[in-house]
């Protein structure tokens, strides 16, 4: 099926959803073509810096294993009469790099054409070479003993380095004819602003920007339907559902900063989303200083939100969770072994719970743990919260749920890629304290969901843990999480994972 472009899947017959100040809204209710074109972009895009960054090591490490190959095939590997192979190899592969670095040889989106790639790569091998060479020289090393190590390392790198770039060039036109090489952009705000913007994007040279659409709360008379040839999507209430239902990068908001109110009131629905926003700067007159601009493709804008733990950040620590959750479950096997067969006596029913939460971008995962209660007092939807001596726990539940037993087989959960190991608690979808949902007690409450759910936290560490049954509890757990994502590192990750068992010995709050 042929991708569809948003500037020609809009027909006059299409149904553009109504303004309404609802900040989340079901799918059903965002119009037909939104939904269509949603589904358009739904697949993942790569990163272009995570792409060259792959490209960078793939390079450090051929040029590397050739040196040593060569040295282990010919010898010599000598300067100023010392031998060192290993140390001579890295050296020589960060001085390849650095050389394809002052030759734009890492730029992603001119990788598709691998002629003038070649003749960066066979620049860079030859003058790593001459560098050795000219050194060898100056300590006054005899050219023999470099010869045949320089000149194999040469002639392998070259075969292994280009075969490589084929390779690469292969992923890389086949990423670019897919879209998994763009930035999707969604424009909010219509008129002449967005239109502006469209066609300033359009008209750079290798653009990698692709706008999905365009939404507005304004109505048709004074936002136009189509903009640039881009449909109205929909409102920005339409535009939280819409971002659920693709994979978008960043927003880009037409509106001036000087229309203060009308902004914050926006970027309140929005904050929640994890994407990039941007306030368009091209058309304010108010002037910054031209560092604190931001720059998409030429387009200058103010950065007002980013999207956490991105790029670098969210490949380590998925990395990070799965290694330490299968070491967990290899480690903590005769214990998961044991509560359940605990489990299977104490009580009729399963053995584990399964449960549907809300997770990463507000979308629904099941959850697993241990049963703790009986099987007859299950609560689905955890209408009631667990109390101090409530008589629905097992006898078996209550000692697993005081010592967090239970959540372990959440660690399979981190497997599937569904929660992480750290990171604010996943809640049961509209759950309520007092009556009120979870999101109208606590400000900033969904803002949770801008990063995948944890077996624990930050604010499990510092005692928010257990029964909700008054707003302050959520308030603070609200609180600690969005202090967590602002924060996060791989060490704080880390920090978290060594407090969590000591904190489990007090914990007063979990029944």
């Amino acid at each position: 099926m042929q991708a569809l472009d948003p500037k020609t899947a809009f027909s006059s017959s299409a149904v553009l959803a109504t303004a309404q100040e609802e900040d989340f809204r079901s799918s059903s209710q965002i119009s037909d073509l939104a939904r269509e074109v949603a589904s358009e972009f739904s697949t993942t895009t790569y990163a272009p810096m995570m792409v060259r960054g792959l490209v960078q090591l793939s390079d450090f490490l051929i040029v590397m294993i050739m040196g040593l190959t060569a040295y282990s095939i010919a010898g010599g590997a000598q300067l100023a009469g010392y031998e060192m192979p290993l140390t001579f190899s890295i050296v020589g592969a960060a001085l390849f790099m650095l050389f394809m670095l002052s030759a734009d040889g890492y730029n992603v989106h001119e990788m598709n054409n691998m002629a003038p790639h070649l003749g960066k790569v066979i620049g860079s091998m030859t003058m790593l070479v001459v560098l050795f060479l000219l050194v060898g020289f100056l300590s006054g090393t005899d050219l023999e003993q470099n010869r045949a190590w320089l000149g194999i390392w040469f002639t392998l790198g070259l075969a292994v380095m280009c075969s490589m770039r084929a390779i690469e060039t292969l992923f890389i036109r086949r990423w670019q004819a897919d879209g998994r090489l763009e930035r999707r952009a969604v424009i909010v705000g219509g008129g002449r602003p967005a239109a502006e913007i469209i066609e300033s994007l359009e008209a750079q040279e290798n653009n990698d920007i692709r706008i999905c659409g365009i939404f507005d709360d304004r109505d048709d008379d004074r936002s136009p339907a189509i903009v640039a040839g881009y449909p109205k999507l929909g409102t920005v209430s339409d535009l939280v559902e819409f971002s659920r239902l693709c994979k978008i990068d960043m927003l880009i908001v037409t509106i001036p900063v000087t229309a203060e109110n009308r902004v914050l009131q926006m970027l309140h629905k929005l904050w929640v989303l994890p994407l990039d926003i941007h306030l368009s700067a091209h058309m304010n007159k108010m002037q910054f200083r031209r560092r604190t601009y931001s720059y998409v493709g030429n387009l200058p804008t103010v950065p007002v939100f980013a999207k956490p733990i991105a790029n670098w950040g969210s490949l380590f620590k998925r990395a990070f969770d799965v290694v330490v959750a299968a070491t967990a479950i290899l480690v903590l096997s005769p214990l998961l072994v044991g509560t359940a067969i605990a489990i299977k006596r104490d009580s009729k029913g399963p053995i584990i719970f399964k449960q549907k939460r809300l997770g990463f971008n507000n979308e629904e995962v099941v959850v697993y743990k241990f049963r703790s209660l009986y099987h007859e007092s299950s609560d689905q939807k955890a209408q009631k919260s667990v109390t101090k001596n409530d008589n629905r726990v097992t006898k078996v539940g209550r000692f697993i749920r005081k010592t967090s037993i239970d959540e372990l087989p959440q660690l399979f959960n981190v497997l599937s890629g569904t929660l992480s190991l750290v990171g604010p608690r996943p809640h049961v979808p509209h759950q309520q304290t007092n009556n009120k949902l979870f999101e109208e007690v606590a400000d900033g409450y969904m803002a949770r969901h801008k990063v995948k759910p944890g077996i624990t936290g930050w604010a499990q560490i510092h005692g928010w843990r257990g029964e909700i049954d008054d707003p302050e509890k959520l308030k603070q757990r609200v609180q600690h999480d969005i202090y967590y994502i602002e924060n996060w590192s791989l060490s704080m990750d880390l920090y978290i994972l060594a407090v969590t068992p000591l904190k489990l010995l007090n914990q007063d709050n979990a029944y």
